[in-house]
């Protein structure tokens, strides 16, 4: 006889030390005066563009675009573990309480996501529509958390299909419904929004009546779904610290690979030199992260109006790649056999030098045609030097005394 709570106990209190583990990494010094500094401008310029906002401004359907994707996005967090696909699988039946919990546990945690997308369309919402008021946003807020549940329950009801393909159309009408829902409900249509609200639910009580013929869940994907978001959250983690247990994937680009390393020559010196060139194109670790950072910090460049806090963006972009960068060095700590090439170790550290500080000019080389694009030629100068000096003294300074 399995006790469902007790069980639950035991599963929660690891889960929350294995992640309050790496989280205090992940917000550590750096991190937080990245974030403040990107908030408080973020902030300032949020309320400058709603000084000068246009007549006929799209609010309605922003606000039923992010509200609606907030309350259909409800993944369930299990817990569960694959030794569980063998020793927990014949006794479902007495795992109900288990099961009521993670779902509560799963609304619970997906709070603090609502809260942010609310308090930061609010003003938006409030410029647009003032005859509204206050009264009528926290109605919104309530139907989020309403329609946060009813999506839980259906993407629940859903995990007793093994079809990916019905999962996926299920998820999209439901998503489609959801921002059609709060665009209606943000310009006050009441009736309107009450009819696609009654559509949901009746969508949501169709899956309910074919979930009700299923056998029961399908254990090995609630394990796939929950060690999937688990990677996710090591491989965060890992850009701030080793996450020994972490299952890399790779990838092939085969073209990027010939492109990189087509220019490495062939000898004993540029072994590591190949060897981080190819880690960081095939790795799913590296590539995407360095590129996003780059999008995040042109979209900033481009769109600020203030060149002094266009230059303070770039160049807080340019440590943010590299600071992530520097997992590269520890990429391929646990293979022993590295240790057996006849590789000098200041070959190794230099490789890794080099390599981060090609990035990070390239990385400079982007952010200065920004600024070019808009002929900013001051800002050109500027990034392009700053650039430049702060890649070459963070790697002195920073970087090469931690490759140990």
């Amino acid at each position: 006889m399995i006790n469902a709570n007790e069980l639950w106990s035991q599963r929660f209190q690891a889960h929350i030390k294995e992640t309050s583990r790496y989280l205090k990494y992940i917000f550590n010094g750096h991190i937080a005066i990245a974030m403040f500094f990107f908030i408080s401008a973020l902030a300032y310029y949020y309320q400058q563009c709603l000084m000068e906002l246009p007549e006929g401004f799209p609010t309605a359907w922003i606000v039923g675009a992010a509200f609606g994707l907030v309350a259909s996005y409800s993944p369930v967090r299990t817990l569960l573990k694959e030794p569980d696909l063998v020793f927990l699988l014949p006794a479902e039946h007495q795992l109900g309480g288990y099961f009521k919990r993670c779902l509560m546990y799963s609304f619970i945690i997906q709070l603090y996501l609502i809260l942010l997308v609310v308090a930061a369309l609010g003003p938006l919402y409030f410029e647009s529509y003032p005859e509204l008021g206050t009264n009528h946003y926290l109605t919104m807020l309530a139907g989020i958390l309403v329609l946060k549940s009813i999506n839980m329950l259906a993407n629940w009801w859903m995990l007793k299909e093994r079809n990916a393909y019905s999962r996926n159309v299920d998820q999209v009408i439901r998503v489609v419904l959801s921002i059609v829902f709060f665009y209606f409900l943000a310009q006050g249509e009441w009736v309107f929004s009450a009819i696609v609200g009654i559509l949901l639910v009746g969508v949501t009580l169709y899956i309910y009546s074919l979930a009700r013929k299923k056998a029961g869940l399908v254990f090995d994907l609630l394990v796939q779904k929950d060690q999937a978001r688990m990677r996710t959250f090591y491989r965060i983690a890992n850009m701030f610290t080793d996450v020994p247990h972490l299952r890399n994937t790779v990838k092939k680009r085969h073209a990027l690979v010939r492109m990189l390393a087509s220019a490495v020559p062939y000898s004993q010196k540029e072994t590591f030199t190949y060897l981080y060139r190819i880690t960081f194109i095939r790795s799913s670790d590296y590539l995407g992260m360095y590129f996003r950072l780059i999008a995040i910090g042109g979209l900033a460049v481009w769109f600020i109006p203030n060149l002094w806090v266009k230059v303070a963006f770039a160049i807080l972009f340019l440590y943010l790649s590299a600071f992530q960068m520097m997992t590269l060095w520890n990429h391929h700590r646990t293979i022993v056999w590295l240790d057996l090439y006849p590789v000098k170790k200041e070959w190794k550290q230099k490789a890794m030098l080099t390599f981060l500080y090609q990035l990070m000019l390239l990385q400079t080389l982007l952010f200065t045609l920004l600024f070019l694009i808009q002929w900013q030629w001051i800002g050109v100068a500027i990034v392009a030097i700053g650039g430049t000096l702060f890649s070459y003294m963070f790697i002195k300074g920073y970087v090469k005394p931690r490759l140990i």
